[in-house]
């Protein structure tokens, strides 16, 4: 909530969020879809394998509600 408050101040959003996922895929887990309440916001997930970064992906949080709301895959572009 403080860091939301200073973006604010600042006329700033937070755009999205950013987990590991040790030893597992760079997928969105029913875990993480339950934990996940930003609606329109990005989620972004690093597969670690031996302690190193593999893979990253990226997953929008849509839907109106919390009860309708479900993840689709976006791309990322790093420029």
């Amino acid at each position: 909530m403080k860091i939301e408050r200073e973006s604010r101040r600042q006329g700033l959003s937070i755009a999205g969020f950013y987990h590991s996922h040790p030893d597992h895929p760079a997928q969105w887990s029913q875990t993480d879809l339950v934990e996940a309440h930003w609606l329109g916001c990005s989620y972004v997930i690093t597969a670690v394998a031996q302690g190193k970064a593999e893979i990253t992906n990226s997953f929008f949080l849509a839907g109106d509600t919390e009860e309708n709301k479900r993840f689709e895959a976006e791309s990322i572009e790093v420029t």
